[in-house]
Parts: structure tokens; C-alpha cells; sequence
């Protein structure tokens, strides 16, 4: 997921930069491929490695996006409304890699990919570049181009210091792709909560309601049990997560987020740094289809950042995992 405030922010962060905005398996490619499509730009590299995008000099990009295929897959194609995971580089800084190195990242950690649904706004790669993912297919490499005014608009950052008339080239390697139903829950008989855990009360289409034991201190370590056992693949680090889940405060019980208060199930990177680390070891190796609560303490979540509201805060989440990218 792409949170911006309370569990959306619970969630994660984002895993490159974006400082070019206000808001915010494949065959082998050649080693230099001729820009077909109108492009300009040239693109060297394969697949699955960080690519190396030369703009000549003076070349003028389209005041309308382009997009080519630079080395087609042949996986699933993508369709607008999917749920896809990527890596991506630009031409510039400001409009971030997944290959660039992440400050304080384990570096026995899988990279850290894009998860983001096609057709949405406000999402890492701008709404222009994942639309132009539509119609190809999982294990292609795809190279998305135009004018910072064609492709970001008026949400041009005037501070990363871009003209509208420069050329911006994101090179998206579509690693995978799956649709999701965002109204989706877990079914199943749930579990009674083990003592001192809270007790969870799932309504349907609606946010769980969590009950934190009266008089029950929070516990100073990670607690987690499945309420209801999936039959699903196991999460692994590295995927896109799709859930629905609900938070509240160990404190006061009281609610300060949930998936269905934004319009269904949210998607996110998981075991990569890009959630709150109670998340991460919580949710890798369960199953697609679990059911899950979490209990977690402040050092887990948003005790390192005493800006945040939740900072001092015991974090109780209730997660169905709907699917995994």
C-alpha cells in the first residue's frame, strides 16, 4: 500500500524517490536497442538489470507519451485496474530507481519494488507511465517516455528544477501482475484470540472491530496469531501484499485506520524495509488466505520517529491476506 497517513503511513513508505512530483521473466534485450515508436531515448541492458538510458543530444522528445517495448515478455498482460510490481529507473535522479541503494536497507534484502495499482493517481510511478503498462505483458521490459507537461502535468515539482519541454524516460521492467478484488475478505472459521490478545469482531465490507483486555498490559515484543488458517502460497519477502486490515491503538482501543475506509484492499512491498518492521516480520511466511493479528510494540512501528502521532504508541492490526504480486 501506499499509505499517507496513520496505518496507510503504518504501512509503508515509499521505497524510492520522488522528487520530481508535488503529490504524490523476460527475453534478453540487445545490447543497444534502437528507440522504435517515436522514441528517442536508447536503452541498454536485460531484463531483470538496471538499464542504462541515453538521450542524444538535442533530441526532442513527443509532447505525447510514448511507449515501446523494449524486450517483450511473454507472462500475463496487463490490464487496467491490475495490481503489478516493477523495477524502474529515469533518466534523472529526481525521478528514482529501484536500483539505487536504500540508506540503512538490509542488504540480504530483496530489492525493493514499485506496487502499484494501473489507473490510480498519486501512486510512485506517475498515473501516465503505469497506464502505458496496459496491453503488455509480464516480462517486458518497457520504456515510457515524453515531456515532464505530457507525463506529470501540473504536478511538476518546481523545485527538482525540471522544465515542462524536458525530456523524462522511465525504463519499467514488469516483473509481475495479478487482479484483485478490492471489496475481497478472508473467509472461514476464525479462532478465539489467545489470552492477553485482543478479540476481533470481522464484519463484512466493513472495518473489524478490535477489542484490547481491559487491564492487559501491551506486550514489549512482537505477538501475532492467525485467526483463520489460508490454504494459500506462503509470502515471501520481496512480493507485493494485498490486504485488508484495520488498526487501533493498544492504548485507547480506539481505531486510527483500516482499508475500508479507503476504498478496499490496499497493496504494499513486503519483507523489504517499505512497512513498519512489525508488519514485515509478522506477515512473511504466512499464507494468502490467513487471517492475522498483530500486537506491536512502539520499537516496531513508530518509535524511531517521535514526530509521528503514533510514536509512542502499542499497534494492534487485524490483516486478511487477500494475495500476494
Amino acid at each position: 500500500m501506499n499509505p499517507t497517513k496513520t496505518a496507510r503511513r503504518a504501512a509503508a513508505v515509499l521505497v524510492v524517490p520522488a522528487l520530481l512530483f508535488t503529490a504524490a521473466c523476460g527475453s534478453d534485450a540487445e545490447d543497444k536497442d534502437e528507440p522504435k515508436s517515436g522514441a528517442v531515448a536508447k536503452v541498454s541492458g536485460k531484463f531483470g538489470t538496471e538499464p542504462e538510458i541515453e538521450v542524444p543530444k538535442g533530441a526532442k522528445v513527443s509532447d505525447k507519451v510514448v511507449t515501446d517495448d523494449v524486450s517483450a515478455g511473454d507472462g500475463a498482460e496487463v490490464k487496467k485496474g491490475d495490481i503489478v510490481r516493477v523495477d524502474f529507473a529515469g533518466n534523472i535522479e529526481a525521478l528514482g530507481s529501484t536500483w539505487a541503494e536504500r540508506q540503512g536497507a538490509d542488504p540480504k534484502a530483496p530489492r525493493a519494488q514499485v506496487v502499484q495499482e494501473v489507473g490510480q493517481q498519486g501512486q510512485m510511478l506517475p498515473a501516465k507511465v503505469a497506464d502505458a503498462l496496459i496491453g503488455h505483458k509480464v516480462g517486458s521490459r518497457v520504456q515510457v517516455e515524453g515531456t515532464a507537461e505530457s507525463i506529470v502535468g501540473d504536478q511538476l515539482n518546481p523545485q527538482a528544477g525540471i522544465k515542462p519541454t524536458d525530456p523524462l524516460i522511465w525504463v519499467v521492467d514488469i516483473v509481475n501482475a495479478r487482479k484483485v478484488d478490492k471489496k475481497g475478505e478472508v473467509k472461514g472459521a476464525q479462532a478465539a484470540s489467545e489470552p492477553g490478545m485482543p478479540e476481533v469482531k470481522a464484519q463484512p465490507q466493513k472495518a473489524a472491530t478490535i477489542t484490547v483486555p481491559k487491564g492487559e498490559k501491551a506486550p514489549k515484543t512482537l505477538q501475532e496469531q492467525v485467526l483463520i488458517k489460508g490454504d494459500g502460497a506462503e509470502v515471501k519477502a520481496g512480493q507485493g501484499l494485498v490486504v485488508q486490515y484495520t488498526g487501533v491503538k493498544w492504548e485507547d482501543g480506539k481505531k486510527f485506520d483500516s482499508s475500508w475506509d479507503h476504498g478496499g484492499a490496499s497493496v504494499f512491498p513486503i519483507g523489504v524495509g517499505g512497512v513498519i518492521s512489525g508488519w514485515d516480520k509478522g506477515l512473511v511466511g504466512k499464507h494468502v488466505g490467513d487471517r492475522v493479528l498483530l500486537a506491536i510494540p512502539p520499537n516496531q512501528a513508530y518509535g524511531a520517529d517521535p514526530s509521528n502521532e503514533l510514536a509512542k504508541n502499542n499497534l494492534v492490526f487485524v490483516v486478511d491476506i487477500l494475495g500476494a504480486v
